[in-house]
């Protein structure tokens, strides 16, 4: 699996962010979601829309809504982006790193010394139907084919196969959700701000039905809308810091499912240990991850990819209470997409949001003590587009 060697990235900083509720938001559309994370981010930076060199946009769509071209609503926040270079980016579910990435590219190459990132989705005006039959768009096999429930299926066959290779985790991926619906309480972002019980998301009830078995309604991140947006500078440049990039990375897989082993998530393993290599870290000195928890699976095999575990043991993580907040290394301490939401262009970017909050203390009740070195994990597909970023306090 290769990720490519990039040069080291550490005169980048994250200087401001914004972030809008996730949820559903009927009373918004995507312009008015990306001008609020907008305004928010540049005022939190201290920069005005005339020093922005660049914006990347973060945003899937595939036919959710009618407007397919979103890259200069970020001008709408402020008359100063007119003329600013803006560019939409998309790679399924991880179009919000895509486009961070593409940010920090941008920086490194000279092409630009102040970058915008903004990552948006409007989803829940959209029936179950046009979602399933979109978020599908991003798989090779079911790419077409009409689905309410989009994803769930492809996961609760990689679940399926978990349990066929090393047995039932069925109370495992319902402690993954209680822990981050637990987490979820304390971020006034979150969607689903709900403290669901280990027992209420183990037991299958009509509070809690299967969606596609074994995965129950808990096990499954919600369609959400929702928009969060940040500013990258080279740091002599920015006016405040709340954040360091010192390692990223970007690693994929093959798209036929027939050419990946489901439960490797190799793309995952790679982009992670490329990113730790640049930053010169180890899976030990992270004080916190962002993981991309779509299903509670996915957050199992996340264990697997970046090191807590052996395959087919991130049961003794759990068993331990390794991830938990006040564990060894606390993942998904804003809730993750189980709790925050995944409104899908959006998740990326909410993800190095958060990690910048945690970094800079800025991040109230969710806030990791002593937070100095964070992981954001982001991926597109089934483990197929993967990034990675290590950031880091100043």
């Amino acid at each position: 699996m290769n990720a490519a060697t990039k040069q080291p990235c550490r005169e980048i900083v994250v200087s401001g962010v914004g972030h809008t509720r996730f949820g559903r938001l009927d009373e918004e559309d995507v312009e008015s979601l990306v001008v609020e994370a907008v305004r928010g981010a540049l005022a939190d930076a201290d920069v005005p829309g005339d020093a922005v060199d660049a914006i990347f946009f973060g945003n899937f769509n595939v036919g959710m809504q009618p407007l397919a071209f979103g890259s200069s609503l970020a001008l709408q926040a402020d008359d100063g982006l007119l003329g600013v270079p803006a560019t939409r980016v998309e790679n399924a579910c991880a179009s919000g790193s895509a486009a961070v990435h593409q940010g920090i590219q941008a920086i490194l190459a000279g092409a630009a010394n102040t970058v915008l990132v903004v990552g948006a989705e409007k989803m829940t005006n959209s029936s179950p139907e046009t979602v399933g039959r979109a978020l599908l768009g991003a798989d090779y096999d079911a790419a077409g084919t009409a689905s309410r429930h989009g994803f769930a299926g492809l996961f609760a066959a990689v679940a399926h196969e978990y349990q066929r290779r090393y047995g039932s985790i069925g109370d495992e991926m319902a402690w993954i959700a209680a822990k981050n619906h637990a987490n979820g309480l304390a971020n006034p972002y979150a969607h689903l701000r709900k403290d669901f019980s280990f027992d209420f998301c183990r037991d299958v009830t009509d509070a809690n039905p299967m969606v596609a078995h074994p995965l129950r309604r808990t096990d499954c991140s919600p369609v959400s809308d929702g928009a969060a947006a940040l500013v990258l500078q080279r740091e002599n440049l920015a006016v405040r810091s709340l954040a360091r990039i010192v390692g990223y990375s970007q690693s994929n897989d093959y798209l036929p499912a027939a050419r990946r082993d489901p439960l490797a998530f190799e793309g995952t393993k790679a982009a992670v240990e490329q990113a730790l290599k640049m930053s010169n870290r180890a899976l030990t000195d992270l004080d916190f991850a962002e993981v991309h928890d779509c299903f509670t699976i996915a957050e199992l095999l996340v264990y697997e990819a970046i090191g807590l575990a052996e395959p087919g043991r991130a049961r003794e993580v759990v068993n331990a209470g390794t991830t938990l907040k006040d564990g060894r290394l606390p993942v998904n301490p804003s809730g993750g997409l189980k709790s925050k939401g995944h409104p899908v262009g959006a998740t990326g970017v909410s993800q190095h949001v958060l990690a910048a909050l945690q970094l800079s203390g800025r991040a109230g009740d969710m806030q990791v003590p002593d937070a100095g070195i964070g992981l954001v994990h982001n991926m597109g597909g089934l483990a197929v587009a993967n990034y990675a970023t290590i950031m880091e306090s100043l």
